[in-house]
Order: structure tokens, then sequence, then C-alpha cells
């Protein structure tokens, strides 16, 4: 299936590593451009330098923190100065560790933390960049968000609070841009195959947790997102995906 994606640009938020890169790569393989925007400019220069070479994109790099106003306000103008730029991926970085239940969250560092990287820095960029793809009356934005935003996790607190916040932003931004060409959407993984993962003292309770009884991949996750940007999307939007190989078992 071509998916239509060939010569358009993307905006990938933490695309240097984890689900973020694997998406960079599930593009590239489409043949679309990046602009790749994360905090380390020494793991930027290697990540964009070898989606380059292999896949024969173009590829611009922009150092920047989300919770950033300013950097993310210098990523928009960064933006502002491409003509193809018609796709936005917000992948918000991972949540304090480790992971608690809320009556054990009592750290206000930890909770200004997981706002500031989880829903602020995502509402910035949402509210920043979509215009930008608003120009060509054609646009796929994607947030990449949690499981445990269906159906809430043990020990997932903070995760949780602020992702249903980008979840809500996600259906308000999907009804104000639809008529303009401009699909929104989320998709929401569990158990995914990253190097973070084997931190995890759960990790084979998780598995057999998992309907599918295996962890998922992150090209799987990065293929629904591929799609979730083609053309063949253009009637999904508002809408949040589930990657969990069946975990949430949520009814709706």
């Amino acid at each position: 299936m071509d998916l239509g994606l060939n010569g358009k640009r993307a905006i990938v938020i933490g695309g240097t590593k984890g689900l973020g890169l694997a998406v960079c790569e599930g593009l590239a393989a489409e043949g679309v451009n990046l602009l790749i925007f994360a905090r380390g400019q020494e793991q930027l220069a290697v990540s964009g330098a070898d989606l380059e070479h292999r896949f024969r994109i173009q590829v611009l790099t922009e150092q920047g923190d989300i919770s950033s106003e300013a950097d993310v306000d210098r990523l928009a103008a960064r933006a502002q100065s491409l003509e193809d730029v018609q796709i936005l991926i917000v992948n918000t970085p991972r949540p304090p560790s480790p992971m608690r239940d809320f009556l054990d969250e009592n750290d206000p560092v930890r909770w200004d933390a997981a706002f500031r990287d989880q829903l602020h820095g995502a509402l910035l960029v949402l509210r920043k960049l979509t215009p930008i793809l608003l120009r060509t009356g054609w646009g796929r934005v994607v947030a990449i968000t949690s499981a445990s935003v269906k159906q809430p996790m043990p020990r997932h607190a903070v995760s949780t609070i602020f992702r249903a916040g980008v979840q809500a932003a996600v259906k308000h931004l999907a009804m104000e841009t639809a008529a303009l060409g401009v699909t929104v959407n989320a998709v929401a993984p569990a158990t995914i195959l990253t190097p973070t993962f084997g931190t995890y003292h759960d990790l084979e309770e998780r598995i057999q947790r998992t309907p599918v009884k295996r962890m998922g991949r992150p090209e799987e996750l990065a293929a629904t997102v591929a799609f979730l940007c083609s053309v063949q999307a253009a009637f999904i939007t508002g809408e949040l995906i589930q990657i969990d190989g069946g975990a949430t078992l949520a009814l709706c």
C-alpha cells in the first residue's frame, strides 16, 4: 500500500531514541523528510546522520526542550520557514522513575517535572505547531500517550493523569481542525520493547497479562503511526488507538 507520504516532512518530538526514533524510521521508510526536535545535541547529530544514510531522506534537527516555550517558539519559527511540513508527531519524555501509586506521589518536584514534560510541553507543541499544518489544507497530528489513558495501571499515577490531559487536547483539536484538512489522533502503547523496559521488575507479569503473550516491537507502533499519517486515514480523527497486544480490557 502506498501511504502517499513520499516527499512530505514530519516534525518528530523526541525522535532520537526509543519510540520516537522508531517513528522516525517508519516515516523515513515511506520517504518522509524529518525535522527532529530533542534535548541532546550529540544524539540529534548521530540519529540524524544515520537516518539520512539509511533512508536517503533529508533530516533537519533542532535542539530544545518541549517544556521551554522559548525552545518551542524557535522550533515553530524553523518549521514556518519550511514549505513541506505537514505532519506533527508529539512524543513526550518518560515520567519520573520509579513509577508510584497516587498516594505515594508525595514529592512536588516529581509532579512538576511530569506536568511540564508530559502535559505542558505537549500543549505548547500542539498550540504553536498545528497552525503551521493548516497552511496547505492537509496535515496529520499524532500524539504518543499511554494505554493507561484508557485503563489506568498500578504505579502510573503521574503518567496517567497528565497523558489523559493530552488525550483531551487531542479531542478538542480534532474538532477544530477536521474541516480544515488536518486530522488529530493519539496512539496508546503498552509493553513495547525499548531499552527502558529492561529495568522493570514486573516485566514477566506484564507479558503474562498481555493476551498475545509477548512484548510489542517499536516498529509495530511506528507502522500504526505511519498509517494514521497516510492519505488513506483521512476519515480517522479524534481517536485513541491502543497498541498493547490486547492488554487494555476497557470496552470503550
